[in-house]
């Protein structure tokens, strides 16, 4: 399999796990030693201020934490649109990429952040099994789609920008019986 690093995962209808309804997901690592990504979508009612103070350095106070997905969901991890990088920047697509230490020195320049808590994790083969079972849609990442203003809005607006046959399901609604 090609791989996946910097791609959206899009949910298919088919995929029903409550962590993973609708996400989109971005993808942070793929290697021989497995998957790591982001949920984009799901902003938390909880502000960076609340749950990271120290965070509000990188990204304003009153930005909400996202739930990056349900691994070690204690844990704060940050996405950010970088305006220069260090050796240790860890780039996923174009400028954005995952912010290392606080202390780093030099510190990058940061254009924008989102701070996640926790992350989706795949073993190794387990997402390649779940794509094989049509479970995901992949799709190449854009800078405006992980920093999108409209969270709740990006797994259909995704879909329709895909077109065809995935623009029907854009419209399917969040529960298929009140259809």
């Amino acid at each position: 399999m090609e791989n996946l690093l910097g791609s959206l995962l899009i949910a298919s209808g088919s995929l029903m796990d409550p962590n993973f309804r609708r996400a989109v997901v971005v993808i942070t690592e793929h290697n021989d030693e497995g998957t790591m990504g982001l949920v984009l979508n799901r902003p938390a009612e909880v502000t960076v201020a609340e749950a990271a103070p120290a965070l509000t350095t990188v990204t304003a106070a009153d930005s909400p934490v996202f739930i990056g997905g349900p691994v070690q969901p204690e844990a704060a991890i940050v996405l950010a649109d970088f305006g220069s990088f260090t050796p240790e920047t860890r780039i996923v697509v174009g400028t954005i990429g995952l912010l290392g230490a606080l202390d780093e020195v030099p510190m990058p320049e940061i254009k924008r952040a989102r701070v996640f808590a926790g992350y989706a994790g795949w073993g190794p083969g387990q997402l390649e099994a779940e794509m094989d079972e049509d479970s995901w849609i992949v799709e190449d990442a854009l800078a405006d789609d992980v920093f999108t203003d409209e969270p709740l809005r990006l797994w259909s607006s995704i879909l329709q920008r895909k077109g065809g046959s995935y623009r029907m399901l854009a419209l399917m609604p969040a529960d298929p019986s009140m259809n």
